[in-house]
């Protein structure tokens, strides 16, 4: 009797064990590594370049993340900007496809190609769509590789600039853990955790919606020879944060001019800091330091390169949710452009694909979904302060964060590509509604409104504020893969621009376990 009660009890033990672990999503890997590189790019003599003038080379820099699809081809988004010359403020935005063969245990080849849209500081760049094809020799250290070679750029829409020039890139591994969308607002116990792949320490992340206030100290000159100092630009952004451990940090930081100077301006810095906490964890402060490029706008910020300290206090709202106060220097090395930066933010952390933690407040873990969107726009007849009307293109990045099945909040970047626009730009936040799966699992609709700073290009967008509402489809291809749709309408406030547009594109979905 004893031995059939033993029995009886291993047997559902092992069943509770096997339902349990069946319960919890499957954690899969995706390879990718992140990129910066640099190119010094010759500019063209044009009708309007002043006699006796030879232009600096554009010192162009970027940064890319890349997944690997199997041993060798890659695919991935990259931004740049202009950090030296004369053209600070010129930006671009576009998408990476490459193959990298190693023919030894460090030594490779990389040839790849990029393809984007963007411009700016009234620079030569016609529509704004450019090609960046290049082959590189690199060396693998393991933990980060180096490569350089040959590479070609041409703005082939209208632009003049093209040419031929040297690169250098560093690459470092940047892998991440993921599950499959579907699983996506699943709750499980943390017990449940204990015997499966995602019993491991969490990585912690922030994102931040901000507005930055830039008052502007130097006696700079915007580029049509307007005395900017005493004013104030007024930006709108987002921050991401990943932390290297508890309390070393790094950052990416992207904003765009709203109000207070012609629309245009746009910076994007990269950088790291210090974050200390107290009051039981409820108020933070940290210190930042970035580099990265800026300007446009009339800002004239030479050739881009801008420094940007910072010092910030954090105040908890809500379990995840901090309002952060901030106040720092955005200055380029000379002071040409010199600013005293003032700033509020809405902060959101997330402890994501770990379940062994000494946070006795975390009970459960709850999986979030995360789209990653990639799609081309088109404005009808998008309203120029000059030129004549004519449709406009562009290039555009959207990510989503599910708040829950039928709710996400969106940020989103585009640069004109095609339509004698290359130096437009936005830079939006908003959120969505989303329906359940349709028609078999394989379709959704989806309703959002997005606003935020938008300008350059000519296109009438007042100071830089517009609001755009759309509604569209995604369409399931794969697990992780959705052919995107949509439609919608345009609106500056203070500008001509009031346009419907249309958009097709690729959307990338998954879901990341976070502690609840």
């Amino acid at each position: 009797m004893k031995k059939i009660t033993f029995l009886l009890i291993l047997l559902i033990s092992n069943q509770l064990l096997f339902s349990q672990s069946e319960n919890i999503p499957k954690k899969i890997i995706q390879k990718g590594f992140a990129k910066i590189d640099f190119l010094s790019i010759d500019m063209p003599i044009t009708e309007t370049t002043p006699l006796n003038f030879n232009e600096p080379n554009m010192g162009f820099t970027g940064i890319h993340y890349n997944l690997l699809l199997g041993e060798e081809f890659y695919t991935g988004v990259g931004l740049y900007g202009s950090v030296s010359g004369i053209r600070g403020g010129f930006f671009t935005l576009g998408v990476n496809a490459g193959l990298k063969k190693y023919f030894s245990n460090k030594l490779y080849v990389d040839t790849g190609f990029h393809f984007g849209g963007g411009g700016g500081a009234g620079a030569p760049d016609g529509g704004g769509a450019f090609i960046l094809p290049h082959l590189n020799l690199g060396y693998d250290f393991k933990d980060f590789s180096i490569n350089g070679g040959w590479s070609y750029v041409n703005f082939f829409d209208g632009g003049e600039i093209k040419g031929h020039q040297l690169n250098v890139a560093l690459e470092i591994p940047l892998d991440f853990e993921y599950a499959d969308y579907k699983s996506a607002e699943k709750e499980i116990d943390l017990e449940q955790f204990k015997n499966t792949s995602w019993n491991q320490n969490p990585k912690r992340n922030s994102l931040m919606v901000h507005f930055n206030n830039l008052k502007v100290l130097s006696t700079a000159r915007s580029t049509d020879d307007k005395i900017l100092e005493g004013k104030t630009i007024k930006l709108a952004g987002f921050e991401y944060t990943s932390y290297l451990n508890k309390n070393w940090f790094t950052f990416l930081k992207v904003d765009g001019a709203y109000d207070g100077i012609r629309a245009g301006y746009m910076d994007v810095l990269l950088g790291g800091g210090y974050h200390l906490s107290m009051n039981r964890n409820r108020t933070n402060i940290l210190a930042k330091f970035g580099i990265g490029a800026g300007g446009g706008g009339g800002v004239d910020s030479k050739g881009g390169f801008l420094l940007y300290p910072d010092l910030s206090i954090e105040q908890q709202l809500f379990k995840d949710i901090y309002v952060s106060v901030n106040k720092g220097y955005l200055l380029t090395p000379n002071k040409d452009f010199y600013t005293s930066t003032f700033g509020v933010g809405i902060k959101y952390y997330i402890e994501r694909n770990g379940s062994k933690t000494e946070n006795t407040s975390f009970s459960q873990g709850k999986f979030k979904g995360l789209e990653v969107i990639v799609k081309q726009d088109m404005y009808f007849n998008a309203k120029r302060m000059e030129d004549p009307t004519e449709h406009m293109h562009q290039i555009s990045l959207q990510v989503n964060l599910d708040l829950n099945k039928n709710v996400y909040v969106a940020g989103q970047t585009s640069f004109a590509n095609f339509g004698n626009a290359g130096a437009y730009a936005e830079g939006l936040v908003g959120a969505g509604l989303k329906t359940n799966p349709l028609f078999n699992n394989s379709t959704s609709l989806f309703i959002q409104v997005l606003g935020g700073a938008a300008g350059g290009g000519n296109i009438s967008t007042g100071q830089g504020f517009i609001i755009k509402p759309s509604l569209g489809f995604d369409y399931e291809l794969s697990k992780t893969l959705n052919l995107r749709a949509a439609a919608g309408y345009v609106k500056a406030k203070g500008g001509e621009l009031s346009s419907p547009f249309i958009n097709l594109g690729l959307k990338y979905n998954i879901s990341f376990f976070k502690l609840k």
